[in-house]
């Protein structure tokens, strides 16, 4: 029981993980856990495995997982939490973003043991009739209390009919799997606390709500978040992983210690007391890296990436790098701008992201700071160019 209850910000009702395991024995069952999840950004990250790792923890111990993909909830648009809405997907991209979730679901979940369900399975053929029922179950005043439709309310900002249904059919997902606890992270109570008023108001034994803490992004200030371009994902290469966690704040040290690790809590503690007694919090991060990446690749591929980081950003000399070998033959002009060759190199960056690394001195140039964007470089010979802090190319 301590086990499963570690690391939850909030359990609704307070004892209600009790009375469930009370009541599945009693029915000589196991319990069914929904998360749920519009698959609106094909990639997770730490964030998401946050409550992955929780889920994990019961379905080790034999319950059911149950994955709600909101392939019609998705459809729709949901409320973001921010000041307008989100804009709906169409079918295609839902199903596509599905596969790919699932996909990293099994970098935690035991997929094979996981049931994964879609909510358009009974959403897309629900009868005007009974939409307009289940509508009446929840009133205008308890949508209210929700804080990002009290403040855009508040503040005379849009709230499209749309988004005040999205919660009820979310909440209507557990009247339909019947599960017995809900998960996810504390931004999702109010969606949690609807399907267990909807569960009750259908007759059906209220699901308890677990909600695990939100954990805070490279930034050390938002919620980790791809739209915030503050994320370690699940699927980043270990050298990827191993750079940002290295870059994450010192004050986040023991919040990432807790919330992505899978030490034992006695190796916590030892950690936590060696960052209190004075020990450089780099060699805290790197042991950190290594436990991510050893969950998420392996142990060898942690070795490695510890040493890639250490040639990388430990030794000084540009020459020791480890670079990213490119054919200049591929590039059709004898010359390019700084600006253009790096956005040409780095196509995960942003134009703008690109123009203010090299304004702010990131983009090196055969050792050497180059600072205007529209500088010209010509391609001949061999050219080593670093761009931001991890990206190294040698092109020849």
């Amino acid at each position: 029981m301590k086990e499963l209850k570690e690391n939850v910000e909030i359990i609704l009702p307070l004892n209600g993980l009790e009375e469930k395991l009370k009541q599945v024995q009693k029915e000589k069952r196991k319990l069914v856990i929904k998360l749920g999840f519009d698959p609106t950004a094909p990639d997770l990250h730490l964030g998401h495995a946050v409550v992955l790792k929780k889920l994990k923890q019961f379905q080790d111990l034999g319950h059911q997982i149950v994955v709600v993909v909101g392939s019609f909830t998705a459809r729709i648009g949901d409320p973001t939490g921010k000041n307008k809405s989100r804009k709906p997907l169409s079918a295609e991209v839902v199903k596509q973003n599905a596969e790919t979730y699932i996909a990293q679901l099994s970098k935690v979940l035991k997929i094979s043991q996981t049931k994964i369900v879609f909510n358009s399975e009974w959403l897309d053929n629900l009868p005007l009739s009974d939409i307009i029922q289940l509508l009446s179950r929840v009133t205008v005043a308890q949508l209210m209390q929700r804080n990002d439709f009290n403040k855009r309310f508040n503040e005379n900002t849009p709230i499209a009919m749309h988004e005040l249904t999205y919660p009820i059919l979310q909440g209507y997902d557990s009247v339909m799997i019947e599960c017995d606890i809900e998960m996810g992270g504390t931004d999702q109570l109010f969606n949690c606390t609807m399907g267990r008023q909807l569960q009750d108001a259908y007759g059906i034994s209220p699901q308890i709500v677990m909600c695990m803490p939100i954990l805070r992004g490279l930034d050390g200030k938002e919620k980790m978040s791809k739209s915030l371009n503050n994320t370690i994902g699940l699927t980043d290469k270990p050298n990827e992983m191993f750079g940002k966690t290295m870059s994450i704040p010192d004050s986040l040290i023991t919040e990432y210690i807790d919330l992505t690790t899978d030490f034992t809590d006695t190796e916590k503690e030892k950690l936590k007391e060696s960052m209190d007694s004075g020990v450089n919090p780099m060699n805290i991060k790197k042991i950190i890296a290594k436990n991510i990446i050893s969950q998420y690749h392996s142990v060898s591929e942690a070795e490695k990436a510890e040493q890639f980081f250490v040639n990388q950003f430990q030794q000084q000399n540009f020459e020791n790098k480890s670079f990213v070998l490119v054919d200049i033959k591929q590039f059709m002009n004898s010359s390019f701008s700084l600006l253009g060759l790096c956005c040409k190199l780095k196509s995960d960056l942003s134009r703008t992201s690109i123009r203010r690394l090299i304004l702010q001195g990131g983009v090196l140039v055969n050792g050497e700071k180059v600072l205007n964007p529209l500088e010209e470089i010509i391609l001949e010979g061999s050219i080593k160019i670093k761009i931001g802090k991890r990206s190294f190319y040698e092109l020849k």
